[in-house]
């Protein structure tokens, strides 16, 4: 059994578990409006499942991200990418993942993006 995202317009509005029969089958639509995705990628990277330890078999990574509903299905390049966080941050390949205009501090703690002023403040 395999994951697919059922894609309009680019967008994801649909991710069912099925065989790549069923899919095929015409029983849920085109089956051309069906893109595989996989569970165990995130930012390009396969991961063991169950966990966040990098697969040593990389040929896994499929669509750089797991489909999510909501998330674009970028064509040209074949990936998936969460929808836009705030106006200032770009996706950036080949993670295909939002960037702050920003880095995340490096002294630790928890922060959130403050887009009026275009930075990280310091959770308390």
């Amino acid at each position: 059994m395999s994951h697919f995202a059922h894609i309009t317009n680019g967008i994801v509005n649909n991710v069912i578990v099925a065989d790549q029969e069923f899919i095929d089958s015409g029983l849920v639509g085109d089956a051309s409006e069906w893109i595989q995705t996989s569970y165990n990628t995130r930012g390009g990277v396969y991961y063991m499942p169950d966990s966040n330890t990098p697969s040593p078999d990389q040929s896994k990574a499929l669509r750089a991200n797991y489909a999510g509903l909501g998330y674009t299905y970028d064509q040209v390049n074949d990936v998936f990418y969460a929808p836009q966080p705030y106006p200032s941050w770009t996706i950036s390949a080949p993670t295909w993942e939002w960037q702050a205009p920003v880095p995340y501090p490096a002294t630790g703690g928890s922060y959130t993006w403050d887009e009026a002023t275009q930075t990280w403040i310091a959770v308390a």
